[in-house]
């Protein structure tokens, strides 16, 4: 797949390269900062990342989650498997292909991730009301664009 169409047009110089990393930069700060509003910080962020994946997406294979969270599907593996010592994921068998295992969530996960989003809204919420009228109009119009651009 090309991406092409969907770079800033840099011809204009400094003026996108400018707005290129100003978003790059609040985006990674946000995160960032995100990351920390946790309620399980026994889990790593790519744990986090996973069992969002599954609350997203549904049930996937290991291999499916690899491709899905950008690692390779030894460290999937090792992930999965740390997730359901500790009852937040369940593995089943491949309806199709015995040789594959099924991984999804448990109500334990859905639980986590449910409060784990609570939390953070509450946080944003809470910097939002720093914002006036205007930026929050804005800001609400950005979110899905971001949303693509989060999963392109």
């Amino acid at each position: 797949m090309s991406y092409a169409k969907y770079m800033p047009d840099l011809s204009h110089g400094d003026e996108n390269d400018a707005a290129v990393n100003a978003l790059r930069s609040a985006v990674m700060r946000l995160g960032r900062r995100l990351k920390h509003q946790r309620v399980d910080e026994s889990l790593s962020p790519t744990e986090m990342s996973v069992l969002g994946t599954l609350a997203r997406c549904g049930h996937a294979t290991p291999g499916e989650l690899a491709r899905k969270e950008h690692v390779q599907p030894p460290s999937m593996t090792r992930i999965v498997a740390l997730l359901e010592a500790k009852g937040l994921v369940r593995l089943e068998p491949h309806p199709d292909d015995r040789r594959q295992k099924v991984v999804s969530q448990t109500e334990q996960a859905e639980a986590m991730l449910e409060e784990s989003r609570r939390k953070r809204n509450v946080w944003l919420t809470s910097l939002a009301e720093g914002l006036d009228e205007d930026e929050w109009a804005k800001l609400r119009a950005a979110a899905p664009v971001l949303e693509k651009l989060a999963h392109l």
